[in-house]
């Protein structure tokens, strides 16, 4: 790749192996995703160490898979290469490879680890049998991965011999490192794998009914809303002279206005926004679609975020990445992200890091503000009163004349 008549990238020696032909265009390609040049020669030296690498095991292109990246990654000798992110280089290099039809599937399951097999193997029947969504097999999954490793490691997986101490074991481990919520999900997912390996003919023993429940009482917690005075600090430290800050500020103003979910923010796209009814697409949970009004404030935010801030892209999504590779914000966690980093920035304190705290905030406000819990329901999209019913908790004014007189003197 060249630019001004000055080639962004140069290597030691002649480059060698399968990948020779491919390293200019993805060169090119990354520099369409806006890396720097710095950055851009690092990563095309990464691929061409790994084309040599490949060479030397006899592999071609079109037989490479992710297992062989894996595989070079593991190497002593290329730990180096490991330090400056050759993960993530390898997987953006055969990604390309994939969309130019050069290599075919993701994984050559014949070269996986027996674990790996089955949870594949799972996964397929999760997709085609059970018709359950991406989402659902990224929280499975990795919970039956985790299991497959603590009982049988790296070596031969042999299902026969599971029974009910292992279950339990794993589950009172996962217990205890985490939240009672994504404990219980550790729990359905075990199970959800369990019924599969006894479907399999795998095991005689139904070991999904070996699972322990783990407490997670409904309705137990208290919505922990960010302060009044917290979030106005949030939002008014947050820079907007900056295009990282635009987009944050925008960003914030949904959570707080709207009470958007971080999973509703990373999928809202440049079609979501109806500028002339002022209102805004979005889906939530089960995919359900809802259109709310777009507040004053935030849409002026989305405005300037879109004429100063976003980046030049071909992808539709709302918000993108600041750095290359410049694209849509990805996982939900990329919005609790951009909160910790803003309360950081306020200098306040709060019970919780996360983005669901403004959610809580904008019910808690609303309902001292005289609204009702339906009203709430309707705007935070919740598809059970129940749901809603948690904030009657903080409803203090309705609270107090039901609460009893303190036994005794008050001293």
């Amino acid at each position: 790749m060249e630019a001004n008549g000055t080639k962004l990238w140069t290597l030691a020696r002649e480059a060698e192996g399968p990948l020779a032909g491919y390293l200019d265009t993805f060169a090119r390609w990354l520099g369409e995703q806006s890396f720097e040049r710095r950055g851009l020669g690092q990563q095309v030296r990464a691929a061409a160490c790994f084309s040599r690498w490949l060479q030397s095991e006899h592999v071609g292109a079109e037989a490479l898979t992710d297992e062989h990246a894996r595989r070079f990654l593991d190497e002593p000798a290329h730990q180096g290469w490991v330090r400056q992110g050759a993960a993530a280089t390898l997987r953006r290099l055969i990604d390309l490879l994939r969309r130019l039809d050069v290599c075919g599937v993701p994984v050559a399951v014949s070269e996986l680890r027996p674990s790996e097999k089955i949870v594949a193997a799972y996964a397929s029947y999760l997709q085609k049998e059970q018709g359950l969504s991406t989402r659902t097999l990224v929280q499975y999954c990795p919970i039956a991965r985790s299991f497959l490793s603590e009982r049988f490691g790296t070596g031969p997986v042999d299902l026969a011999c599971l029974r009910g101490l292992d279950v339990i074991k794993f589950i009172q481990k996962q217990a205890a490192r985490l939240s009672p919520a994504r404990a219980k999900i550790a729990t359905i997912a075990l199970r959800s794998f369990l019924r599969y390996v006894r479907f399999c003919g795998e095991t005689r023993f139904d070991l999904a009914a070996a699972v322990p429940a783990v407490p997670n009482w409904s309705m137990a917690a208290i919505p922990r809303a960010i302060a009044p005075e917290h979030l106005r600090a949030v939002i008014a430290k947050c820079p907007r002279d900056t295009a990282l800050g635009r987009r944050d500020y925008a960003i914030l103003l949904l959570l707080a206005r709207l009470g958007l979910r971080s999973c509703e923010i990373v999928s809202l796209t440049l079609d979501s926004i109806d500028w002339e009814a002022g209102s805004i697409a979005v889906a939530g949970k089960g995919n359900q679609a809802a259109v709310l009004p777009l507040p004053i404030d935030a849409g002026e935010a989305i405005a300037q975020y879109l004429h100063w801030g976003r980046p030049p892209s071909s992808s539709r999504a709302l918000f993108l990445r600041d750095c290359a590779p410049i694209r849509e914000l990805g996982a939900p966690q990329t919005i609790a992200t951009i909160v910790g980093r803003a309360i950081s920035r306020a200098g306040v304190e709060t019970r919780s890091r996360g983005a669901h705290q403004f959610r809580h905030a904008l019910a808690t406000g609303m309902l001292r503000q005289g609204a009702t819990l339906t009203e709430i329901g309707s705007l935070l999209r919740h598809r059970h009163p129940k749901t809603t019913s948690i904030y009657a908790k903080v409803d203090f004014a309705a609270l107090r004349p039901l609460s009893l007189p303190w036994p005794g003197d008050a001293a």
